[in-house]
Protein backbone atom coordinates (compact mmCIF):
# COMPACT_ATOMS: atom_id res chain seq x y z
CA UNK A 1 0.00 0.00 0.00
CA UNK A 2 1.41 3.43 -0.93
CA UNK A 3 1.32 5.93 1.59
CA UNK A 4 0.43 9.66 1.51
CA UNK A 5 0.76 12.14 3.45
CA UNK A 6 0.37 15.89 3.39
CA UNK A 7 3.51 17.77 1.58
CA UNK A 8 3.25 21.00 3.63
CA UNK A 9 2.94 18.94 6.57
CA UNK A 10 6.82 18.05 5.58
CA UNK A 11 7.92 21.95 5.16
CA UNK A 12 5.73 23.12 8.35
CA UNK A 13 6.83 24.91 11.59
CA UNK A 14 4.25 24.78 13.62
CA UNK A 15 3.07 27.23 16.70
CA UNK A 16 0.52 25.39 19.44
CA UNK A 17 -1.55 28.20 20.82
CA UNK A 18 -3.47 27.65 24.04
CA UNK A 19 -6.22 29.96 22.82
CA UNK A 20 -7.17 31.72 26.61
CA UNK A 21 -3.57 32.90 27.26
CA UNK A 22 -1.85 33.56 23.85
CA UNK A 23 -3.47 36.94 22.83
CA UNK A 24 -6.77 39.14 23.61
CA UNK A 25 -8.23 41.91 21.28
CA UNK A 26 -11.64 43.07 20.14
CA UNK A 27 -13.41 44.76 17.51
CA UNK A 28 -16.10 47.49 18.87
CA UNK A 29 -19.13 45.43 18.32
CA UNK A 30 -17.39 42.34 20.56
CA UNK A 31 -16.48 45.15 23.02
CA UNK A 32 -18.18 43.05 25.69
CA UNK A 33 -15.82 40.32 25.64
CA UNK A 34 -13.23 42.06 27.61
CA UNK A 35 -16.11 43.21 30.22
CA UNK A 36 -16.61 39.90 31.46
CA UNK A 37 -14.76 38.71 34.84
CA UNK A 38 -11.17 37.84 33.95
CA UNK A 39 -8.57 37.14 35.51
CA UNK A 40 -5.63 39.41 35.28
CA UNK A 41 -3.49 38.83 32.41
CA UNK A 42 -0.25 38.16 34.12
CA UNK A 43 -1.04 36.91 37.53
CA UNK A 44 -0.52 32.96 38.05
CA UNK A 45 -3.03 31.31 35.94
CA UNK A 46 -5.74 29.16 38.07
CA UNK A 47 -7.39 25.97 36.85
CA UNK A 48 -10.71 27.41 36.38
CA UNK A 49 -10.33 31.54 35.88
CA UNK A 50 -10.37 32.44 32.38
CA UNK A 51 -7.47 35.49 30.97
CA UNK A 52 -9.46 36.71 28.06
CA UNK A 53 -7.28 35.29 24.93
CA UNK A 54 -8.92 35.31 21.91
CA UNK A 55 -9.61 34.45 18.08
CA UNK A 56 -9.47 38.67 17.66
CA UNK A 57 -5.56 38.56 19.30
CA UNK A 58 -4.47 35.76 17.79
CA UNK A 59 -5.03 37.21 14.31
CA UNK A 60 -3.52 40.52 15.58
CA UNK A 61 -0.17 37.67 16.24
CA UNK A 62 -0.10 36.49 12.74
CA UNK A 63 2.16 39.48 11.37
CA UNK A 64 4.94 38.77 14.45
CA UNK A 65 4.29 34.52 13.75
CA UNK A 66 4.92 35.02 10.56
CA UNK A 67 8.08 37.56 11.14
CA UNK A 68 9.12 34.56 13.14
CA UNK A 69 8.84 31.87 10.28
CA UNK A 70 5.29 30.08 11.29
CA UNK A 71 3.78 28.62 8.76
CA UNK A 72 0.88 26.47 10.26
CA UNK A 73 -0.77 26.93 14.08
CA UNK A 74 -2.15 24.28 16.05
CA UNK A 75 -4.84 25.68 18.37
CA UNK A 76 -5.83 24.02 21.15
CA UNK A 77 -9.66 24.04 20.89
CA UNK A 78 -12.38 26.43 20.14
CA UNK A 79 -15.59 25.17 20.18
CA UNK A 80 -17.90 26.55 23.45
CA UNK A 81 -17.11 25.31 26.53
CA UNK A 82 -16.83 25.74 30.14
CA UNK A 83 -13.58 25.22 30.78
CA UNK A 84 -10.62 27.93 30.16
CA UNK A 85 -8.99 25.01 28.22
CA UNK A 86 -12.18 23.92 26.04
CA UNK A 87 -11.37 20.19 25.95
CA UNK A 88 -15.16 19.93 27.55
CA UNK A 89 -16.99 20.69 24.44
CA UNK A 90 -20.14 21.62 24.58
CA UNK A 91 -21.49 22.82 21.40
CA UNK A 92 -19.24 21.34 18.48
CA UNK A 93 -20.48 23.49 15.55
CA UNK A 94 -19.87 27.17 17.70
CA UNK A 95 -16.78 28.54 18.11
CA UNK A 96 -16.84 29.94 21.52
CA UNK A 97 -18.18 33.24 22.29
CA UNK A 98 -15.63 33.79 24.59
CA UNK A 99 -12.85 33.44 21.74
CA UNK A 100 -15.02 35.52 19.25
CA UNK A 101 -17.17 33.24 18.05
CA UNK A 102 -17.86 32.08 14.52
CA UNK A 103 -17.21 35.60 13.08
CA UNK A 104 -13.32 35.70 14.86
CA UNK A 105 -13.05 32.24 13.31
CA UNK A 106 -13.67 33.07 9.96
CA UNK A 107 -11.35 36.00 10.04
CA UNK A 108 -8.58 33.97 11.49
CA UNK A 109 -8.68 31.36 8.82
CA UNK A 110 -9.01 34.30 6.22
CA UNK A 111 -5.76 36.05 7.38
CA UNK A 112 -3.56 33.06 7.93
CA UNK A 113 -4.00 31.91 4.57
CA UNK A 114 -3.70 35.02 3.22
CA UNK A 115 -0.04 34.88 4.90
CA UNK A 116 0.34 31.11 4.07
CA UNK A 117 0.10 29.79 6.97
CA UNK A 118 -2.15 26.75 7.88
CA UNK A 119 -4.40 26.34 10.92
CA UNK A 120 -4.76 22.98 12.45
CA UNK A 121 -7.70 22.31 14.65
CA UNK A 122 -7.92 20.04 17.74
CA UNK A 123 -11.10 18.09 18.73
CA UNK A 124 -11.52 15.44 21.19
CA UNK A 125 -14.29 13.17 20.15
CA UNK A 126 -13.65 10.41 22.99
CA UNK A 127 -15.77 12.36 25.21
CA UNK A 128 -17.87 15.40 25.45
CA UNK A 129 -18.58 17.71 28.12
CA UNK A 130 -21.92 17.07 30.74
CA UNK A 131 -23.10 20.31 29.78
CA UNK A 132 -22.95 19.00 25.96
CA UNK A 133 -26.84 19.20 24.75
CA UNK A 134 -27.15 15.49 24.06
CA UNK A 135 -25.89 14.39 27.62
CA UNK A 136 -27.75 17.18 29.27
CA UNK A 137 -31.17 15.88 27.67
CA UNK A 138 -30.11 12.65 29.06
CA UNK A 139 -29.96 14.35 32.61
CA UNK A 140 -33.49 15.82 32.52
CA UNK A 141 -35.29 12.64 30.68
CA UNK A 142 -33.32 9.87 31.81
CA UNK A 143 -33.96 6.70 30.33
CA UNK A 144 -36.56 8.32 28.11
CA UNK A 145 -34.16 10.71 26.51
CA UNK A 146 -33.62 9.81 22.54
CA UNK A 147 -29.99 10.27 23.10
CA UNK A 148 -29.83 7.49 26.00
CA UNK A 149 -27.48 5.04 23.97
CA UNK A 150 -25.22 7.90 22.73
CA UNK A 151 -23.04 7.31 26.01
CA UNK A 152 -22.33 4.44 28.26
CA UNK A 153 -24.70 4.42 31.10
CA UNK A 154 -24.13 1.91 33.83
CA UNK A 155 -26.90 2.46 36.06
CA UNK A 156 -29.38 5.24 37.56
CA UNK A 157 -29.67 7.88 38.93
CA UNK A 158 -26.86 9.58 37.24
CA UNK A 159 -24.58 11.94 39.11
CA UNK A 160 -22.95 14.36 37.36
CA UNK A 161 -21.40 16.65 39.90
CA UNK A 162 -22.07 15.07 43.42
CA UNK A 163 -18.90 13.42 44.04
CA UNK A 164 -20.05 11.66 46.96
CA UNK A 165 -22.35 9.20 44.90
CA UNK A 166 -21.47 7.24 41.68
CA UNK A 167 -21.58 8.27 38.35
CA UNK A 168 -23.18 5.58 36.79
CA UNK A 169 -21.41 6.50 33.16
CA UNK A 170 -18.34 5.94 31.59
CA UNK A 171 -16.27 8.93 31.66
CA UNK A 172 -12.57 10.02 30.13
CA UNK A 173 -9.96 8.61 33.05
CA UNK A 174 -13.23 8.73 35.91
CA UNK A 175 -13.70 12.45 35.18
CA UNK A 176 -17.41 12.68 35.67
CA UNK A 177 -17.06 16.24 34.03
CA UNK A 178 -16.30 14.28 30.77
CA UNK A 179 -18.62 11.66 29.62
CA UNK A 180 -17.60 9.66 26.64
CA UNK A 181 -19.84 8.61 23.97
CA UNK A 182 -20.71 5.31 22.99
CA UNK A 183 -18.59 5.31 19.17
CA UNK A 184 -20.09 2.12 18.44
CA UNK A 185 -23.37 3.85 17.90
CA UNK A 186 -24.17 4.33 14.62
CA UNK A 187 -25.72 7.70 15.26
CA UNK A 188 -22.82 8.97 17.35
CA UNK A 189 -20.21 7.96 14.77
CA UNK A 190 -22.05 9.70 12.09
CA UNK A 191 -22.62 12.91 14.22
CA UNK A 192 -18.55 13.17 14.92
CA UNK A 193 -18.09 12.39 11.53
CA UNK A 194 -20.26 15.11 10.38
CA UNK A 195 -18.07 17.61 12.51
CA UNK A 196 -15.22 16.70 11.25
CA UNK A 197 -16.20 17.08 7.54
CA UNK A 198 -18.11 20.80 8.65
CA UNK A 199 -14.55 22.40 9.51
CA UNK A 200 -12.80 20.95 6.89
CA UNK A 201 -15.51 22.72 4.43
CA UNK A 202 -15.08 25.97 6.17
CA UNK A 203 -11.24 25.93 5.31
CA UNK A 204 -9.21 23.95 8.43
CA UNK A 205 -6.32 22.92 7.20
CA UNK A 206 -6.47 19.35 9.61
CA UNK A 207 -7.47 17.84 13.12
CA UNK A 208 -5.43 16.93 15.88
CA UNK A 209 -6.96 14.18 17.63
CA UNK A 210 -7.38 14.57 21.59
CA UNK A 211 -7.12 11.32 23.20
CA UNK A 212 -7.66 9.38 20.09
CA UNK A 213 -6.57 5.95 21.63
CA UNK A 214 -9.17 5.93 23.73
CA UNK A 215 -11.73 5.05 20.90
CA UNK A 216 -11.86 1.34 20.26
CA UNK A 217 -14.38 1.33 17.68
CA UNK A 218 -13.49 -1.37 14.68
CA UNK A 219 -13.11 1.60 11.52
CA UNK A 220 -13.61 4.55 13.55
CA UNK A 221 -10.49 6.46 12.48
CA UNK A 222 -10.48 4.82 8.92
CA UNK A 223 -13.68 6.36 8.19
CA UNK A 224 -12.80 9.50 9.79
CA UNK A 225 -9.63 9.89 7.84
CA UNK A 226 -11.83 8.35 4.23
CA UNK A 227 -14.70 11.29 4.94
CA UNK A 228 -11.91 14.21 5.31
CA UNK A 229 -9.55 13.56 3.03
CA UNK A 230 -12.73 13.52 0.57
CA UNK A 231 -13.16 17.16 1.39
CA UNK A 232 -9.42 17.96 1.20
CA UNK A 233 -6.82 15.19 0.39
CA UNK A 234 -4.05 17.84 2.11
CA UNK A 235 -5.81 17.66 5.28
CA UNK A 236 -3.58 16.89 8.12
CA UNK A 237 -4.22 13.89 10.76
CA UNK A 238 -2.40 14.00 13.60
CA UNK A 239 -3.08 11.70 16.84
CA UNK A 240 -2.58 12.25 20.11
CA UNK A 241 -0.79 9.01 20.99
CA UNK A 242 1.68 9.02 24.30
CA UNK A 243 3.93 6.68 23.19
CA UNK A 244 4.28 3.93 20.27
CA UNK A 245 1.48 4.06 17.52
CA UNK A 246 2.39 1.47 14.81
CA UNK A 247 -1.63 0.39 14.75
CA UNK A 248 -2.38 4.39 13.91
CA UNK A 249 0.11 4.79 11.41
CA UNK A 250 -0.86 2.48 8.56
CA UNK A 251 -1.28 4.98 6.36
CA UNK A 252 -5.08 4.51 6.48
CA UNK A 253 -6.01 6.31 9.68
CA UNK A 254 -3.43 9.20 10.79
CA UNK A 255 -0.31 11.54 9.15
CA UNK A 256 1.12 11.00 12.11
CA UNK A 257 1.07 11.49 16.08
CA UNK A 258 2.58 13.89 18.27
CA UNK A 259 5.87 12.31 19.63
CA UNK A 260 6.66 12.01 23.05
CA UNK A 261 9.62 9.68 22.67
CA UNK A 262 11.59 12.13 20.93
CA UNK A 263 10.44 14.59 24.06
CA UNK A 264 11.67 11.71 26.05
CA UNK A 265 14.46 10.89 25.02
CA UNK A 266 16.13 14.29 24.34
CA UNK A 267 15.34 15.42 27.85
CA UNK A 268 17.37 12.40 29.44
CA UNK A 269 20.27 13.44 26.90
CA UNK A 270 20.65 17.43 27.17
CA UNK A 271 19.18 17.78 30.45
CA UNK A 272 20.42 14.66 31.94
CA UNK A 273 20.99 15.46 35.54
CA UNK A 274 19.84 18.39 35.73
CA UNK A 275 16.10 16.95 35.67
CA UNK A 276 14.65 18.63 38.99
CA UNK A 277 11.08 17.34 37.61
CA UNK A 278 9.80 15.32 35.23
CA UNK A 279 7.81 16.39 32.35
CA UNK A 280 4.63 15.06 33.53
CA UNK A 281 3.06 15.43 37.33
CA UNK A 282 2.88 11.67 37.61
CA UNK A 283 5.94 10.53 36.28
CA UNK A 284 9.83 10.37 37.78
CA UNK A 285 12.29 12.01 35.47
CA UNK A 286 13.48 9.73 32.63
CA UNK A 287 16.84 8.39 34.23
CA UNK A 288 19.65 10.53 31.86
CA UNK A 289 21.17 8.86 28.83
CA UNK A 290 24.55 9.23 27.25
CA UNK A 291 24.83 9.91 23.57
CA UNK A 292 25.25 6.04 22.72
CA UNK A 293 21.61 5.81 24.45
CA UNK A 294 20.32 8.61 22.55
CA UNK A 295 21.44 7.42 19.71
CA UNK A 296 19.35 3.90 20.35
CA UNK A 297 16.43 5.58 21.01
CA UNK A 298 16.52 8.17 17.88
CA UNK A 299 17.25 5.49 15.86
CA UNK A 300 14.50 2.98 17.34
CA UNK A 301 11.82 5.73 16.60
CA UNK A 302 12.85 6.25 13.28
CA UNK A 303 12.50 2.83 12.48
CA UNK A 304 8.97 2.40 14.30
CA UNK A 305 6.76 3.76 10.85
CA UNK A 306 7.10 4.49 7.45
CA UNK A 307 9.54 7.41 6.22
CA UNK A 308 6.51 8.89 4.52
CA UNK A 309 4.88 9.16 8.34
CA UNK A 310 8.42 9.92 9.87
CA UNK A 311 8.56 13.38 7.90
CA UNK A 312 4.78 14.61 8.84
CA UNK A 313 5.06 13.80 12.86
CA UNK A 314 4.15 16.63 14.89
CA UNK A 315 7.02 17.20 17.71
CA UNK A 316 7.81 18.87 19.86
CA UNK A 317 9.56 19.86 23.19
CA UNK A 318 6.61 21.13 25.31
CA UNK A 319 3.18 21.18 25.24
CA UNK A 320 -0.44 22.50 27.27
CA UNK A 321 0.06 18.96 29.37
CA UNK A 322 3.85 19.26 30.34
CA UNK A 323 6.40 21.29 32.32
CA UNK A 324 7.96 23.99 30.19
CA UNK A 325 11.80 22.04 29.38
CA UNK A 326 12.98 25.13 31.10
CA UNK A 327 11.84 24.44 34.43
CA UNK A 328 12.29 20.37 33.88
CA UNK A 329 15.57 21.99 33.90
CA UNK A 330 15.71 23.54 36.76
CA UNK A 331 16.25 26.92 34.60
CA UNK A 332 19.43 25.72 32.95
CA UNK A 333 19.39 27.73 29.59
CA UNK A 334 22.11 25.45 27.52
CA UNK A 335 19.86 22.79 28.27
CA UNK A 336 16.84 24.58 26.13
CA UNK A 337 19.07 25.40 23.58
CA UNK A 338 20.37 21.90 22.94
CA UNK A 339 16.96 20.65 23.09
CA UNK A 340 15.54 23.22 20.48
CA UNK A 341 18.79 22.46 18.26
CA UNK A 342 17.86 18.70 18.01
CA UNK A 343 14.40 19.50 17.49
CA UNK A 344 14.89 21.71 14.63
CA UNK A 345 17.03 19.07 13.16
CA UNK A 346 15.16 15.99 13.43
CA UNK A 347 12.64 14.90 10.78
CA UNK A 348 8.87 15.13 11.28
CA UNK A 349 7.04 19.16 11.60
CA UNK A 350 8.66 21.06 14.86
CA UNK A 351 6.00 22.52 17.10
CA UNK A 352 6.14 25.49 19.47
CA UNK A 353 4.39 25.51 22.63
CA UNK A 354 3.48 29.41 22.51
CA UNK A 355 5.75 31.44 24.64
CA UNK A 356 8.80 29.07 24.31
CA UNK A 357 10.71 31.27 21.76
CA UNK A 358 10.55 34.35 24.29
CA UNK A 359 11.68 32.09 27.50
CA UNK A 360 8.24 31.53 29.04
CA UNK A 361 8.45 29.48 32.37
CA UNK A 362 6.04 27.11 33.13
CA UNK A 363 5.77 24.32 35.51
CA UNK A 364 2.84 21.94 36.14
CA UNK A 365 -0.64 22.62 34.91
CA UNK A 366 -1.99 25.32 35.29
CA UNK A 367 1.43 26.89 35.31
CA UNK A 368 2.71 26.16 31.79
CA UNK A 369 -0.65 27.75 30.53
CA UNK A 370 0.56 31.03 31.87
CA UNK A 371 -0.26 34.38 29.33
CA UNK A 372 2.06 35.29 26.69
CA UNK A 373 4.24 38.01 28.09
CA UNK A 374 4.58 41.63 27.28
CA UNK A 375 7.50 42.25 25.17
CA UNK A 376 10.02 43.87 27.72
CA UNK A 377 10.19 40.35 28.95
CA UNK A 378 10.76 38.51 26.45
CA UNK A 379 14.53 37.31 26.53
CA UNK A 380 15.53 38.59 22.70
CA UNK A 381 18.44 35.93 22.64
CA UNK A 382 16.07 33.60 22.87
CA UNK A 383 13.75 34.48 20.25
CA UNK A 384 16.52 34.97 18.20
CA UNK A 385 17.88 31.59 18.43
CA UNK A 386 14.60 30.32 17.56
CA UNK A 387 14.91 32.89 13.95
CA UNK A 388 18.02 31.29 13.19
CA UNK A 389 16.89 27.68 13.60
CA UNK A 390 13.92 28.38 11.52
CA UNK A 391 15.50 30.24 8.69
CA UNK A 392 17.59 27.33 8.77
CA UNK A 393 15.23 24.57 8.16
CA UNK A 394 13.29 26.68 5.73
CA UNK A 395 16.43 26.85 3.69
CA UNK A 396 17.55 24.14 3.55
CA UNK A 397 15.49 20.80 2.40
CA UNK A 398 17.83 18.29 3.81
CA UNK A 399 16.85 19.36 7.38
CA UNK A 400 13.16 18.82 6.54
CA UNK A 401 12.82 15.63 4.05
CA UNK A 402 16.42 14.42 4.23
CA UNK A 403 17.68 11.16 5.75
CA UNK A 404 18.66 11.02 8.85
CA UNK A 405 22.24 8.81 9.91
CA UNK A 406 23.71 9.45 12.99
CA UNK A 407 27.67 9.35 12.30
CA UNK A 408 28.88 9.49 16.23
CA UNK A 409 27.57 9.19 19.92
CA UNK A 410 29.89 8.45 22.63
CA UNK A 411 30.25 9.72 25.92
CA UNK A 412 28.02 13.03 25.49
CA UNK A 413 28.92 14.14 22.19
CA UNK A 414 26.31 12.69 19.33
CA UNK A 415 26.97 14.03 15.90
CA UNK A 416 24.43 13.21 12.94
CA UNK A 417 23.73 14.07 9.22
CA UNK A 418 20.42 15.12 7.50
CA UNK A 419 21.29 14.00 3.89
CA UNK A 420 19.28 14.93 1.10
CA UNK A 421 20.92 14.45 -3.36
CA UNK A 422 23.68 16.92 -2.87
CA UNK A 423 23.03 18.23 0.34
CA UNK A 424 24.71 17.54 3.21
CA UNK A 425 24.28 19.01 6.99
CA UNK A 426 26.00 17.79 10.02
CA UNK A 427 25.11 18.93 13.53
CA UNK A 428 26.81 18.19 16.45
CA UNK A 429 25.73 18.86 19.94
CA UNK A 430 27.95 18.38 23.16
CA UNK A 431 25.79 17.98 25.92
CA UNK A 432 28.19 17.63 28.36
CA UNK A 433 30.37 19.90 30.88
CA UNK A 434 33.92 19.75 29.28
CA UNK A 435 35.28 20.93 25.79
CA UNK A 436 35.42 17.52 23.69
CA UNK A 437 37.53 17.00 20.56
CA UNK A 438 36.10 14.55 17.95
CA UNK A 439 37.40 13.02 15.42
CA UNK A 440 35.25 11.09 12.38
CA UNK A 441 35.42 9.67 8.87
CA UNK A 442 31.83 10.69 7.51
CA UNK A 443 29.96 7.35 6.24
CA UNK A 444 27.12 9.37 4.26
CA UNK A 445 28.12 8.63 1.12
CA UNK A 446 25.91 5.96 0.40
CA UNK A 447 22.74 8.59 0.88
CA UNK A 448 24.07 11.56 -1.01
CA UNK A 449 24.95 12.02 -4.37
CA UNK A 450 28.21 11.31 -5.96
CA UNK A 451 28.31 15.28 -6.48
CA UNK A 452 28.01 16.07 -2.99
CA UNK A 453 30.35 18.04 -1.49
CA UNK A 454 32.07 18.20 1.58
CA UNK A 455 30.00 20.23 4.28
CA UNK A 456 32.69 23.05 5.39
CA UNK A 457 30.54 26.04 6.03
CA UNK A 458 29.26 26.75 10.03
CA UNK A 459 25.48 27.50 9.32
CA UNK A 460 24.94 27.52 12.80
CA UNK A 461 26.65 28.11 16.22
CA UNK A 462 25.37 27.63 19.90
CA UNK A 463 28.71 28.51 21.83
CA UNK A 464 32.64 28.79 20.78
CA UNK A 465 32.91 25.66 18.34
CA UNK A 466 35.32 24.57 15.68
CA UNK A 467 35.30 22.36 13.47
CA UNK A 468 37.77 21.64 9.91
CA UNK A 469 38.74 18.53 7.49
CA UNK A 470 42.15 16.98 7.90
CA UNK A 471 43.67 13.98 5.31
CA UNK A 472 43.11 13.12 1.63
CA UNK A 473 40.43 11.54 -0.38
CA UNK A 474 39.15 8.62 1.52
CA UNK A 475 41.25 9.21 4.85
CA UNK A 476 39.24 12.33 4.81
CA UNK A 477 38.39 13.34 8.55
CA UNK A 478 36.01 15.65 10.15
CA UNK A 479 37.26 17.21 12.94
CA UNK A 480 34.98 19.07 15.87
CA UNK A 481 36.36 20.85 19.37
CA UNK A 482 32.83 21.69 20.74
CA UNK A 483 32.49 23.60 23.74
CA UNK A 484 30.65 22.29 26.70
CA UNK A 485 26.66 22.25 26.59
CA UNK A 486 26.88 23.82 22.82
CA UNK A 487 26.22 22.74 19.33
CA UNK A 488 26.52 23.19 15.77
CA UNK A 489 25.41 22.70 12.29
CA UNK A 490 27.77 22.21 9.44
CA UNK A 491 26.54 22.90 5.60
Amino acid sequence: MQIHTPDWVKHAVFYQIFPDRFARSVPPHQKWLLDVPLEDWDAPPTFHGYKGGNLWGVIEQLDYLQDLGINAIYLNPIFSSASNHRYHTLDYYQVDPLLGGDEAFASLLKEAHRRNIKIVLDGTFNHASRGFYFFNDLLENGSNSPWLDWFKIEGWPLAPYDGSRPANYASWNDHRALPEFNTNHPGVREYIMRVAEHWIQLGADGWRLDSADYIKTSGFWQEFRDRVKAINPEAYIVGEIPLEASQWLDGTQFDGVSSLPFLIATTAFVVGDRQVKGHFKEYAPPPPIDAAGYGDKINELLQLYPWEIQLTQLNGINNHDTARLIDVAGGDRPSLYLATLLLFTFPGAPCIYYGDEVGLTGGYDPDCRKAFPSKEEWKRDILEYHRQLITLRHTHAALRIGEYQTLYAEGQIYVFARILAEEVLVIAVNAGNETAEVSIQPSWHSLAAASASEPNQVLFTYGSNEVNWSGEAAQRSLNFTLAPRCGLILG
